[in-house]
């Protein structure tokens, strides 16, 4: 086992590719995960098409101009490396955290908020391979009734909608909630807004076939956010408050847009989904009139990944509708194509070593 598959992005030319690479030796305090499954996410094309670039590269990315993508993974323990100081062992079911605190900013020596947080796949190596290392603090062990692609996809794809709705929307029941974009993140975002107890739930998506799943999903209204009386029917929907809280799920300079213009008093608008257009509030005089709020919002914590493996794994949030397709780790080209294509309206696409 001296070498192993690896989905390598060279970000001097944005070219990806499956290559036969070296499998990484665990550190001190690493530990070495042979992975059992991995997520493909429309940040990661966004990665591919130039979209979005590391944030904080790790020395090895910055010098070899390739990272290895891939946020959502989970595996199993395979070996350890040096002073590992957990109880970890071979054969262990794990998922990792989608990232990590740097260690080393005034806030991580304050033991408060990571100032330069670093992203699996992204800013270091991620898991789109059939090994990948992980600082001991990113990992959590995970039941055996909680399958690897299930577990996978919670870190990002089920806890950037949770932290988003439970913490910087700060949600509450009976509260009106708006979700742009029913696909990855916004379909897992319907249920847990369900979970919480919003009302209405209105979920806005173009597709016909992401309406008809909003609705299976639990949001008790769904619009076509391009119809001509979309405004109008979230008037209804809310019987003429507006919404108190909405979601871009999509990263789309529209969807920011829209959702900006049907905010009720008070309301606060989320921004969920990664894009690099700038927000436009078409009425910045009744935005500021009605004290509404734009609060950016990236990624989870820790804890809310903790928390999610506790609600699915005691049935409070099932996940086996939202992986979509298996993909072989080899074709993962494919599945970047057909997640940017959106064929057959993909939730998740789950690459397999």
């Amino acid at each position: 086992m001296s070498t192993m598959l690896a989905g390598r992005l060279h970000l001097d030319t944005r070219t990806f590719a499956v290559e036969e690479v070296p499998v990484p030796v665990p550190g001190p305090g690493e530990v070495l995960v042979e992975v059992k499954a991995a997520g493909v996410c429309l940040s990661d094309v966004h990665l591919i098409d130039g979209s979005i670039s590391p944030f904080f590269p790790a020395e090895a990315v910055k010098d070899a101009q390739t990272v290895t993508l891939g946020h959502e993974v989970s595996g199993v323990v395979h070996s350890l490396g040096p002073e590992v100081k957990g109880a970890w062992t071979p054969g262990q079911r794990v998922v990792l955290q989608a990232g990590q605190a740097c260690g080393e900013c005034a806030g991580c020596l304050r033991r408060a908020m990571c100032q330069t947080p670093l992203t699996r796949g992204l800013d270091y190596d991620g898991g789109w391979a059939q090994y990948t290392l992980a600082r001991e603090d990113t990992l959590l062990p995970i039941p055996d009734e909680l399958p690897f692609d299930q577990a996978a996809i919670i870190p990002d794809a089920v806890s950037t909608p949770y932290a988003a709705i439970v913490g910087t929307g700060n949600v509450r029941p009976a509260q009106s909630v708006g979700i742009w974009g029913a696909g990855g993140l916004g379909a897992h975002g319907i249920r847990l807004a369900h979970l919480v107890g919003a009302a209405p739930i209105i979920a806005i998506d173009p597709l016909p076939s992401a309406r008809e799943r909003a609705l299976a999903f639990g949001a008790d209204f769904a619009l076509d956010p391009i119809a001509p009386d979309f405004a109008r029917a979230v008037q209804e929907a809310t019987a003429g408050r507006g919404i108190d809280a909405a979601f871009d799920f999509a990263g789309v300079g529209a969807a920011r847009a829209q959702a900006a213009s049907v905010l009720a008093p008070m309301g606060s608008l989320v921004l969920a989904g990664l894009t690099p257009e700038p927000l436009a509030v078409e009425d910045s005089l009744g935005f500021c009139f009605n004290m509404n709020q734009v609060r950016g919002h990236y990624g989870s914590e820790p804890e809310h990944v903790e928390q999610l493996v506790r609600l699915v794994s005691t049935g409070r949030i099932n996940l086996a509708s939202s992986i979509t397709a298996h993909v072989p780790l080899a074709e993962a080209a494919e599945a970047v194509a057909r997640l940017e294509k959106k064929a057959g309206d993909p939730i998740r696409l789950v690459l397999t070593p």
